[in-house]
């Protein structure tokens, strides 16, 4: 039950940074969006590009990755949800440790998963309403994604205001959240083996202990 539950918030989290990310005049108006604005407006550009490219991307996934790789950068808080997945690591991680673990996580969990976004499409995804104190830092943009037989999860995504505009750190499925998840398990790795080697294996194309 734990490694299914796993696996969507896998495939959630990777489905928030498609949703985190916008292209174009979406990048430039970031700045100007509320979250959920910048959440539904991004949806739309790249479920439109999945959409228009599809086959090409079921026949080389590599162009997945690139495609995150472009758009996810300006758009997620991939150090601050690094730092959070970390805990109390991050503060005993040197500079380099904490560069190589940002991105070694995250291109980890591109390689092994990046390929199941191919099938996510706009009829599975429903943004629910939501306000936001104009004064607020932190917001969470509801949504529900529709599985194949028709039941419904629940997928929440945090934000939080940066000077560049509202930016994802996490997503929440079923309430079970994509930081604490995967700190709790990088946390016993780290005690057991080092941080040194949990980003050798990641680096290497190990999972995420979550994930896997």
């Amino acid at each position: 039950m734990r490694t299914l539950t796993m696996r969507r918030l896998t495939a959630g989290f990777l489905a928030a940074l498609w949703m985190a990310a916008a292209g174009g005049s979406l990048a430039a108006e970031a700045s100007e969006k509320g979250p959920t604005e910048v959440v539904e407006s991004a949806a739309r550009a790249i479920l439109e590009e999945l959409d228009a490219n599809r086959a090409e991307y079921r026949k080389d996934p590599s162009k997945v990755r690139a495609l995150v790789d472009k758009y996810l950068l300006p758009h997620f808080d991939t150090d601050y949800a690094a730092r959070l997945v970390l805990g109390r690591h991050w503060r005993t991680a040197t500079p380099e440790q904490r560069e190589r673990f940002v991105q070694a996580f995250y291109k980890s969990m591109l390689d092994n998963y990046g390929s199941a976004l191919v099938d996510f499409t706009g009829d599975r995804l429903r943004i629910l309403p939501s306000k936001t104190d104009p004064n607020a830092d932190r917001a969470t943009v509801r949504t529900e994604v529709v599985r194949s037989d028709g039941s419904r999860i629940p997928v929440n995504y945090s934000l939080r205001k940066t000077p560049e505009g509202w930016k994802a750190w996490d997503v929440t499925i079923e309430g079970i959240s994509y930081v604490k998840s995967f700190r709790d398990d990088f946390g016993a790795e780290i005690d057991q083996k080092g941080l040194d080697a949990v980003i050798e294996r990641l680096e290497k194309g190990g999972k995420p202990a979550s994930a896997a």
